[in-house]
């Protein structure tokens, strides 16, 4: 075989590779989160429906047929009855606003602090070695621990409730971005170095785009962490909020009005998140990760 006959099998291999590799990545191109236009958005909320629904569904059959009673855990036409009733008196939205209010100023508080915190110890070493030891200490405290403390320092009101989300946003943020500053790569930094960045333009250039997804993730975690937080916090002599509804709805034993109330933090929860999702994505639009080119 001559050397231009070999050439042109190779080429024709390769070629053949990559038609694959391309008609591979067209069959699958739908099942991408990066896929774009309204089919690929029906898909995917089709995709993200479909477990939750078929859940409810089942168990709405399963009491229908008799198979469950419902008693403890009522079916979804029950629960969709309960929050018609709670939104024509008139008191669904009040609850909804008060504790996403609540976590909204516990969420921007937290996030802050956890920032400059986890800043300050990912970029000085003598404050890491000195801070972060009693910080994580305190991470491992449980948010309910920390109730019958602030309710004696800071009394029963929406002090309180804000600082206790706050608490639980500040670790997981302060814990991305200390982390992601103590693992960015030397090399890098030695670059800016090099090209002789001065402190500001060596955060600015290097060190903030570097920890930037993992600050993003972080955000989200923390933003949980403040739902979860929220529900303690409204067990403090709460008159309102979804946390309140809870407690009612245990005392009273209703528990359509529990579920109900849980099924609300999934929904808003989720909104938040997606929100969150959507404000930050332009930040990262230059990274050509997995979820851009992966099935």
């Amino acid at each position: 075989m001559t050397i231009g006959a070999a050439e042109a099998g190779l080429g024709a291999g390769v070629g053949d590779g990559r038609a694959d590799t391309a008609a591979v990545s067209r069959r699958a191109s739908w099942l991408r989160p990066s896929a774009g236009g309204w089919g690929g958005a029906l898909i995917r909320f089709a995709l993200a429906v479909a477990l939750p629904l078929g859940a409810f569904l089942f168990w709405e059959l399963a009491v229908d047929s008799g198979l469950a009673s419902g008693r403890l855990v009522p079916p979804p036409s029950r629960i969709l009855a309960t929050l018609a009733d709670l939104w024509t008196a008139g008191q669904l939205a009040d609850h909804i606003a008060s504790t996403c209010l609540r976590v909204l100023l516990g969420f921007l508080a937290g996030a802050a602090a956890g920032a400059l915190a986890g800043s300050l110890t990912g970029y000085f070493r003598f404050v890491h070695a000195a801070v972060d030891p009693t910080l994580q200490a305190l991470r491992a405290i449980p948010s309910i621990a920390w109730v019958p403390l602030f309710i004696l320092w800071f009394g029963i009101f929406e002090t309180s409730k804000v600082v206790l989300i706050a608490t639980g946003v500040f670790f997981p943020v302060y814990l991305g971005v200390s982390t992601a500053l103590l693992s960015v790569d030397r090399k890098i930094v030695e670059v800016g170095r090099i090209f002789r960045l001065s402190g500001f333009d060596l955060v600015r250039r290097i060190l903030f785009p570097a920890v930037l997804p993992a600050f993003i993730v972080s955000l989200r975690a923390g933003l949980g962490l403040g739902w979860m937080f929220v529900v303690a916090a409204e067990f403090m002599g709460a008159s309102e909020g979804l946390g309140y509804l809870l407690v009612d709805g245990q005392q009273l034993g209703k528990p359509d009005q529990i579920m109900a109330a849980i099924l609300i933090f999934a929904v808003i929860g989720k909104l938040s998140d997606a929100l969150l999702v959507g404000a930050t994505a332009p930040l990262i639009a230059w990274q050509d990760n997995f979820s851009r080119g992966g099935l």
